[in-house]
């Protein structure tokens, strides 16, 4: 049973929580529709709702919305993207100032995977045959992922629309396991799969026939510029995998603007760590509270820390 703050409003919030939780959640509402939320902590007992604190999901742009203000706190998935808005590189025309309060642990990897019979050694062979591939992406507009994938293909100087117009076809995916996506893995539909989310769909490619496409040297070293990081897929949780280099798509920073009141973001600290066991972790990844505030393999942060989140976790001694 949830741990509710004592009184009839906090009820009465729970409900309102529950019931947005419904309505955002349907199935039937489009990628890119009304499926995110937004809290906002105030005062109602006048005319109007004075809000003192906006808390936000979301794409990845709106930390624009959370640099002007509109916005006091967000998540984005993943940490990369954090750092693209605060370096003003990659999906941001310009750095904005942002600062991290925490990382919620998440682990997982972004890999190509390619029907071996192709013969495809790399990207670039693609290119060069035009080669009409049938690939597996996500439906979401707005996903990380998708960003990734422009920036990833304009190195090979192509786009899934360029794909698109040499025959190929793009077969959209919800979660990485989707059913269409594991059936046509199994049926020969597809030629290739560009995700995350490796644990519940990359075993499944390489029992039917894919191989993981490796990334030159060069295409590290732009994307590692723009803010990706190249990590190894055999290791941790994912050493079940050959031996590859890919692109880290780790974390869920908790982040806010870098003029954000010490006392908001030290008191949004605590509460994390006083309803901690009120919270989703992701199993098998989250170490507790005091991974939300350093460097670890699923909390990769290259985004400073906001100074009122970095007192309360050095207050407790776990920085």
């Amino acid at each position: 049973m949830v741990n509710l703050p004592v009184g009839a409003n906090f009820k009465r919030s729970q409900i309102l929580w529950q019931v947005g939780l419904h309505i955002a959640g349907n199935p039937q509402t489009k990628y890119g529709g009304n499926r995110d939320m937004c809290i906002r902590v105030g005062s109602g007992a006048g005319e109007s709702f004075k809000p003192s604190l906006t808390l936000a999901t979301g794409a990845a742009a709106m930390a624009y919305a959370v640099a002007s203000g509109e916005i006091d706190v967000a998540f984005v998935n993943p940490s990369a993207l954090l750092t693209q808005a605060y370096r003003g590189t990659g999906h941001f025309t310009r750095a904005l100032p942002l600062r991290i309060i925490a990382n919620y642990p998440s682990v997982d990897r972004f890999v190509v995977a390619m029907r071996t019979s192709l013969g495809f050694r790399s990207l670039h062979d693609v290119k060069r045959a035009k080669y009409p591939l049938q690939i597996s992406v996500r439906e979401d507009p707005t996903h990380s992922t998708l960003v990734l994938i422009q920036q990833l293909l304009a190195l090979y100087g192509m786009s899934l629309s360029e794909i698109e117009s040499w025959g190929g076809r793009i077969h959209p995916a919800g979660p990485p396991n989707d059913k269409r996506r594991l059936d046509a893995i199994r049926d020969g539909t597809l030629d290739a799969v560009f995700d995350e989310g490796i644990s519940i769909w990359l075993a499944e490619a390489l029992a039917h026939g894919f191989s993981l496409i490796p990334f030159e040297a060069e295409t590290f070293v732009t994307l590692e510029k723009i803010g990706w990081r190249k990590v190894g897929l055999n290791t941790g949780r994912f050493s079940q995998f050959p031996v590859h280099d890919c692109i880290d798509f780790s974390g869920w920073p908790l982040y806010a603007r870098a003029d954000l009141p010490d006392k908001v973001a030290y008191d949004i600290c605590g509460a994390l760590a006083a309803r901690h066991d009120e919270m989703v972790w992701e199993e098998g990844t989250h170490e507790g509270v005091a991974q939300l505030g350093r460097e670890t393999d699923a909390t990769p942060m290259d985004v400073p820390m906001h100074p009122g989140a970095e007192l309360w976790f050095r207050e407790q001694g776990m920085i």
